[in-house]
């Protein structure tokens, strides 16, 4: 149904609840902007639409892709919880790992970009493996995308010791349940870790292989995990626009904690 005297705002914002909705779905190009304009401005006035599109993108509900239109990027935030490194949410769905788990239940296709190379990791990563300077260990890097929208970077790395030789090293392998699974399976099993994160702008080559803007805001996620001994058997990093994540925690509270708060 055609609509009149709308602002840019309200067109967008009607085409924003249509994209929820699904009559646009994710992935999926807008129609061509004479036909918006017709349907959610009356014809009247295409640079309306074009506004619109505008904030879209800069919401990361849309994104313009040279050849293709404006494609549909909009995802609802994925949930980033101790409870995605729980095996059976790890392969839900025979997915393989905690991302894809997510993104089939959305009913979108995941799709891992894997690079598997041998180098010598950031100064603080030499540190939290105790390595020496100099010392080369595996870095897994992935681009994940939804249905061909590129949601994650990550880059696990594992010390050499450990990953030599094993189907961590064969990007055409099958990991069923991630990275962790895999390190259990070789008698690294975690039990604890710690994430820092970190709201900030991307990089350069961040930006272009995201396909985002430079002045969109991604999070950095640094993910350590330990095994039973204190060990660090994995560093994975991961850096997303911040519009895909949302974050969950488990804070655990003692009783003499909470008194102490209770008395401030």
């Amino acid at each position: 149904m055609a609509m009149s005297k709308l602002g840019f705002r309200e067109i967008a914002a009607a085409i924003r609840e249509a994209i929820v909705n699904g009559e646009y779905p994710t992935g999926t190009s807008l129609p061509p902007e004479p036909e918006l304009a017709e349907r959610y401005s009356g014809g009247a006035s295409r640079s309306l639409v074009n506004r619109a599109m505008q904030l879209l993108a800069a919401e990361g509900v849309v994104r313009p892709r040279q050849g293709l239109g404006t494609i549909v990027t909009w995802l609802p935030p994925l949930t980033h919880s101790p409870a995605r490194y729980a095996r059976d949410t790890s392969v839900k769905y025979g997915a393989l790992g905690a991302f894809d788990a997510q993104i089939n239940t959305l009913g979108l296709s995941p799709v891992h970009e894997i690079m598997i190379d041998r180098v010598t990791p950031p100064d603080e990563i030499t540190s939290l493996f105790k390595l020496a300077d100099g010392q080369i260990a595996l870095a897994l890097r992935q681009r994940l995308l939804a249905s061909g929208i590129p949601i994650l970077l990550n880059c696990s790395w594992i010390p050499l010791e450990i990953a030599e030789g094993s189907a961590l090293e064969d990007p055409r392998s099958v990991i069923m349940g991630g990275v962790k699974s895999t390190l259990a399976e070789l008698g690294h099993r975690q039990v604890e870790a710690g994430e820092r994160i970190i709201v900030r702008t991307p990089t350069e080559e961040e930006s272009t292989v995201l396909e985002i803007s430079p002045e969109r805001s991604v999070l950095d996620i640094m993910h350590v995990g330990r095994t039973a001994d204190g060990r660090v058997v994995e560093v994975t990093t991961t850096v997303a626009p911040a519009h895909y994540l949302a974050i969950e925690t488990i804070v655990p509270v003692s009783g003499e904690a909470s008194d102490l708060a209770g008395n401030r």
